[in-house]
């Protein structure tokens, strides 16, 4: 009974990690447009990460449990999977890096496998290593298609007043649709580990999206600022554009039980829609530095994992 709520704790720290980093995936374009304020935003992605969680997390959180390692991982390793990946993204939302929460975890859990000498399904493994690079490039153009399609009748409109609502309309529409996506993909990464305890999926999600709730409104505001104006100057068209393609990218893959990352898909979207001004919208300094976090993310906390499994082995037999 111990273990299972010493899991419990390691997976909901999990959970409130990925809504301190993600919840900037969610309003970190809106909030950066201008259109919405930071608290607003972030009660909004407390209320549709929860219903994400509820009502689609149950597909990935079956990947992460069993796909990766075909064996029932003991549950110190699951411990390790989960402390490896919770620690490494604290240090990046502290840094202000919107890394993925997805690529830890899938590191983290690979990297107890190969420790324990189990099997790991490294076909599983590639392949959601092939989606984590295809996601961005396909989120960004999506998002080029719909800035596209979004300006032709919407800057048609002459009254302010009605601007400012059709605007207001798409862009809280889409933060939200974002928040569902996540809740829906990355309620997984949190409770996923622990998914063969015999707990009701329900439950778990329950757990997972409390947590991504938890995160975003007591920390979510670091990572908010990165993506919301580190990247590229967004208005609030191309936020909406960019937020909607995210999230139809997100929620697409996470039809499929495949954990992605929902900050390559915001981030990849982001550069889209400043590419549709050109190369110099783009602060490309700070892109190289978020594409180094995601190669290191897995990984750093595959090898930290690894190790971590290694010593508590030794230490408890």
């Amino acid at each position: 009974m111990i273990e299972i709520i010493v899991l419990f704790i390691g997976g909901a720290y999990v959970g409130w990690n990925i809504g301190a980093n993600d919840a900037a995936n969610c309003i970190g374009t809106s909030v950066g447009s201008g259109l919405i304020s930071y608290r607003k935003g972030i009660l909004l992605v407390a209320v549709f990460v929860m219903v994400g969680a509820l009502l689609q997390g149950h597909n990935v959180m079956k990947t992460i449990g069993k796909g990766i390692v075909t064996e029932q991982l003991p549950v110190t390793a699951v411990l390790a999977a989960l402390l490896s990946a919770g620690f490494f993204v604290t240090l990046a939302t502290w840094f202000r890096l919107p890394v993925s929460t997805s690529q830890a975890i899938v590191g983290g859990v690979a990297g107890v496998g190969f420790s324990t000498g189990m099997a790991v399904n490294m076909t599983k493994l590639a392949t959601i290593a092939q989606i984590w690079v295809v996601c961005p490039f396909l989120t960004g153009l999506l998002a080029i298609v719909l800035y596209k399609l979004l300006s032709l009748p919407v800057r048609k409109i002459q009254r302010p007043e009605l601007w400012d609502r059709v605007v207001g309309v798409l862009l809280v529409g889409s933060a939200s649709y974002v928040a569902f996506s996540l809740g829906a993909n990355d309620v997984g990464n949190s409770v996923g580990p622990i998914a063969n305890l015999g707990v009701q999926a329900r439950w778990l999600s329950l757990l997972g999206g409390g947590a991504l709730a938890l995160g975003a409104l007591t920390f979510g505001h670091r990572v908010t600022e990165t993506v919301g104006s580190g990247i590229t100057t967004l208005d609030p068209l191309s936020a909406s554009a960019a937020q909607l393609a995210a999230a139809l990218g997100v929620h697409f893959f996470s039809v499929l039980g495949i954990p992605v990352s929902t900050s390559q898909s915001v981030v990849g979207a982001v550069v889209g829609v400043g590419l549709v001004h050109g190369i110099r919208a783009i602060e490309r300094r700070r892109v190289v530095e978020i594409l180094g976090g995601w190669v290191a993310t897995p990984t750093v906390a595959g090898l930290f994992s690894f190790g971590l499994y290694r010593l508590i082995s030794l230490v408890f037999g």
